[in-house]
Formats: C-alpha cells, structure tokens, sequence
C-alpha cells in the first residue's frame, strides 16, 4: 500500500502537470528537444510514470516510443539506427518506454546479444549520447528500482487481473528467476554509461505513487528556466440562439443503459 492516498497523490501531481504543460509550451516556443528514457525492472512503473507526464499533453508534440523486437531488417542494421528515427524535432517530447538500453539489460541476461555485442555497446554509448546532447537534446536517464517482494506482487496481480495480463509474457516470467542477474546487467550498465553529459538517475519505486511524484519532480527541477506565458486567446460570447445537433443521413447509436 502507498504512503499516500489516491486523492492525496492527484493533489500533489495536479501541479507538477501544469509545470509539465509550461514546459511543453516553452520548448514548442524554443524549438527545444527533449528525450526521457524509462528503464527498471519488470512491474517498477515504468507505465504509470509515463502516462502521469504525457497525460495532458499534446499528443502530436508528446509521444510514448515502445519499440517491439526488431525486424529481420532492423537486426541488420547499426544498433541505434532504429531508435535515431524516433528522436524528437524541433519542440517536440519523446518518452521511451524502454530504449537503447535493452541491449545492456533483457538482451544481455536472456541471452539476446553476446558478450562482445554487449560490451560494444556499453563503449559506443556514451559516444552516441554525446552527440545527442552536442545537437541541443535535452536528455534524461531514470532507471525506475523496485525490491523483489514488490515485483512478485505485482505480476501476481496481473496473473490475476484480466486487464493487465497483456503485460505478461513468457520472457517476463523468466525474469522473476533472473533478479540477480538484472542487478549484476544494471551495474555494470551505470558504470559504463553514467557521464557527466548524459548522466542516470535512481528513482525508488517501491512505493509507485511517491515514485512517480519523486520522478516528475526531479524531471521539472532539472529542466531550464521553462515560464513563458500561455497566449491570450479572445473567446467572446456567441450571439443568437445555441444550435442543436441536427442528423440527415445518420443518427447516433441507442444510449448505454446502466
């Protein structure tokens, strides 16, 4: 159970998605990129964080990136190639759900990539970041930690919820065996890739609801000087009577009865 209530966490989120709606607004202004990589452990919350930041957004400027296994195509070509075709232009947010980093974390403990992949990777990255953030992309790292008891918990209640099921697959029932193994991929993953110019950030998730609030706050606090007023928009009062909806070739379908 969270420390907070639900009334209690939307109270406290309500404002920091105003920030979240400034920001949008000035780097729309700005023409300003930015980049948020979510990555953690099965059942930390990457989800929830997302959809707390894009929520109310635009989505045409916010967009959640959750890449699939790669293509036959995909497999062939430079590593990053895919994930460069979903990086933002000029104004816009892109929230990975997951990213480059899969290769350091499921593709190295599930056998996906071999150890001289790996390792290539964890050499080329802090290069390839370098050079998003040399072009001007604002870019952030949150690796989302949650305890195993908690992880257990929560696939079991997606075992059990009908909504949720699609969150579980063969792979993520093989990663409740490999907890370790996640932390050992992790480590050596941060020791390798956390740089000044593209630095991680740690968010405890074992409770989701501070973990989320912890998250967006961070985000906010790092983000440059974001105030720019919103655009005064004339909306004068209509004049005459309120037209009703009128159908000609359609009408809507008969009403829910509850």
């Amino acid at each position: 159970m969270s420390r907070l209530t639900r009334k209690e966490y939307e109270t406290l989120l309500e404002p920091m998605q105003v920030e979240l709606a400034n920001a949008a607004r000035w780097l729309q202004h700005t023409g300003r990129r930015l980049v948020v990589l979510f990555e953690g452990r099965d059942t930390a919350g990457k989800g929830g964080a997302i959809n707390a930041i894009h929520e109310h957004l635009n989505p045409r400027q916010c967009r959640v990136v959750a890449l699939p296994k790669p293509t036959e195509r995909e497999a062939g070509q430079w590593y990053f190639q895919r994930y460069i075709a979903q990086l933002p232009a000029g104004g816009e947010i892109v929230l990975f759900d997951r990213s480059w980093y899969n290769r350091a974390g499921v593709e190295k403990v599930m056998g996906f990539a071999s150890d001289t992949q790996v390792t290539a990777f964890l050499r080329a990255t802090p290069q390839f970041e370098r050079q998003l953030v040399d072009d001007g992309i604002l870019l952030f790292k949150y690796w989302l930690c949650c305890d195993q008891d908690k992880q257990e918990k929560r696939f079991a209640e997606r075992l059990d919820n009908p909504l949720k099921g699609w969150k579980l697959s063969p792979i993520d029932l093989e990663a409740r065996t490999r907890y370790r193994a996640y932390t050992d991929a992790r480590e050596a993953m941060l020791k390798a890739t956390h740089s000044e110019h593209a630095p991680w950030t740690l968010v405890d998730f074992n409770d989701q609801k501070l973990g989320r609030l912890s998250l967006i706050r961070d985000l906010l606090d790092r983000l440059p000087d974001t105030r720019i007023d919103a655009p005064d928009i004339a909306f004068p009062q209509l004049t005459g009577r309120l037209a009703k909806e009128r159908y000609r070739v359609l009408k809507p379908i008969p009403g829910f009865k509850p």
